[in-house]
């Protein structure tokens, strides 16, 4: 199995209404691609099932998206998650691994 497989996988755990982050991805991957976990979400072959949305920044900031930053926002809030000033409060939305 490649990386952007490994990032797949492991993000089918994260439920509706919770976020991870890129690092965190990473980590749980046993790697520092941050970078690489951005790419292989970008290139999601397999959205909405792998949901890709569902990553953001170590800061809680939203990140990038393929089909637009607008539809990111629809895609988390329409799952209940709470976005003020474009940010994520992780210790309210993250999901563990």
């Amino acid at each position: 199995m490649n990386f952007p497989e490994k990032c797949y996988n492991l993000l089918r755990k994260v439920p509706k209404g919770k976020v991870t982050t890129y690092k965190a991805l990473a980590e749980a991957l046993n790697s520092k691609a941050y970078r690489a976990v951005g790419k292989a979400m970008n290139k999601n072959p397999f959205a909405p099932e792998v949901p890709c949305h569902r990553v953001i920044n170590s800061s809680g900031e939203l990140g990038g998206f393929a089909y637009g930053i607008k539809e990111k926002i629809k895609l988390l809030k329409s799952e209940g998650v709470e976005i003020k000033n474009n940010k994520i409060d992780l210790k309210i939305y993250e999901y563990k691994f």
